[in-house]
Parts: C-alpha cells; sequence; structure tokens
C-alpha cells in the first residue's frame, strides 16, 4: 500500500489541471478507470450501461494533455514520478488479472 497522487491535465488550458491522491497504486488505477467511465457517460447519458475495451480507454489516456502520478517509496521517504506509459501498463496488468479472477 503506497499512497498516491494523481496528476491530470484534459487539455491544454492549465486551469484544467488537477489532483487526487489514493490510498495504493491500484485504487489510483482503478481511479483512473472510473474518470474514463465518467467520460464516457457525460457524452452518452442515454446509455444505461457503458462498456469500453483496454484500447479505447488507451486512446483515452493518450489524448489527455498530460497524465502522470507520484508513488510513495518508502525505503527514500519520496514520491516517484510516473508517466502515462507506466500508468497504462499498470492498468494492462491490473485488468487482466481481474479478468482472469472472474474466468476462474
Amino acid at each position: 500500500m503506497s499512497h498516491s497522487i494523481l496528476l491530470i491535465q484534459p487539455i491544454s488550458n492549465a486551469e484544467t489541471r488537477t489532483y487526487s491522491d489514493y490510498e495504493s497504486v491500484n485504487d489510483l488505477l482503478e481511479g483512473v478507470c472510473r474518470i474514463y467511465e465518467e467520460h464516457l457517460k457525460k457524452r452518452n447519458p442515454q446509455v444505461a450501461q457503458i462498456t469500453y475495451d483496454i484500447s479505447q480507454l488507451f486512446d483515452f489516456i493518450d489524448q489527455l494533455r498530460d497524465l502522470s502520478c507520484l508513488v510513495y517509496q518508502k525505503s527514500t521517504n519520496t514520491y516517484a514520478p510516473y508517466n502515462k506509459d507506466w500508468i497504462k501498463e499498470k492498468i494492462y496488468i491490473l485488468l487482466r488479472k481481474a479478468a482472469s479472477t472472474e474466468n476462474n
């Protein structure tokens, strides 16, 4: 469980910068997925159930002006920065684990 901070800037306007903090990296990754799901709900209010695949999620992440995170490192008592590619890799691993758990 490493405290993590998600930094997001959806568009080039600096005033759109926000951050969220999470108790763990997994919570942060699930938070990114929720942000995308909220985006889909706003774009498709008439759809009762939102579904998407990982490539659509990754396209959304790529379209964001900036997305990065800071993860607390207990050994050094500092926060390590990670970029979009790291976040996408960790989301892929998280969703793959979730899918394998559902199929068992």
